[in-house]
């Protein structure tokens, strides 16, 4: 009896065999794309619909794979939409080229809000129980105009100095991109630099 069923499935598989073998295969390759910017989408599942056959792009979003006339192609990417190809059944070659074009995913998720404390209530109590550090709290005495006046004075360059001094820079590097940049003779800023330098005795002479 076993040996009946055996012969029975070994005559099944050699039917549908010689049946598939007598269709019309065609080699179908091509390119899988997005739909906005026509870049390629690697690594895209191409499987051929009620089968276990199929294959996937590369990186460049290249496919190739052996079908059948009639064959449903169903395209599909992480973050697309599928896309379902039927292979014409009115082809005069062996070869057919095709270009997928895969639309983006778009899911909208509802709206959550992040909140350090679980209710008003909490972030009340939190808020009144909370002790400001000392430097906060002299923040009134450092808006002095006499402790302004200090800060300015010791300040080594204000804000349209460092402003200045960075534009300088940037310019410079463009201009001598490529060659030595020349020396700076004329420059108020290498000057002060150099003074402040002298004065602070990087220049002293060791014996």
């Amino acid at each position: 009896m076993k040996k009946i069923r055996l012969i029975l499935i070994l005559c099944a598989l050699m039917g549908s065999f010689s049946a598939y073998s007598q269709e019309n295969l065609i080699q179908f390759s091509g390119i899988i794309v997005t739909g906005d910017s026509l870049m390629p989408v690697p690594y895209t599942q191409v499987m051929i619909k009620n089968s276990n056959r199929g294959t996937f792009s590369d990186f460049f979003g290249y496919f190739s794979i052996v079908v059948a006339e009639g064959d449903s192609v169903m395209f599909s990417a992480m973050g697309y939409n599928k896309a379902l190809f039927i292979v014409p059944d009115s082809l005069t070659e062996k070869r057919y080229s095709y270009i997928q074009i895969l639309t983006q995913k778009i899911i909208e998720l509802d709206e959550v809000a992040v909140t350090p404390w679980p209710s008003k209530e909490a972030f009340h109590e939190a808020f009144l129980s909370l002790e400001m550090p000392k430097e906060a709290l002299n923040a009134n005495e450092n808006l002095q105009p006499s402790q302004l006046l200090v800060m300015l004075e010791t300040a080594d360059v204000d804000g349209f100095g460092n402003y200045y001094s960075n534009s300088e820079e940037f310019h410079n590097e463009l201009f001598y991109a490529g060659s030595a940049p020349s020396i700076n003779l004329l420059s108020p800023l290498a000057w002060a630099e150099f003074i402040n330098a002298w004065r602070d005795g990087k220049f002293k002479i060791k014996r």
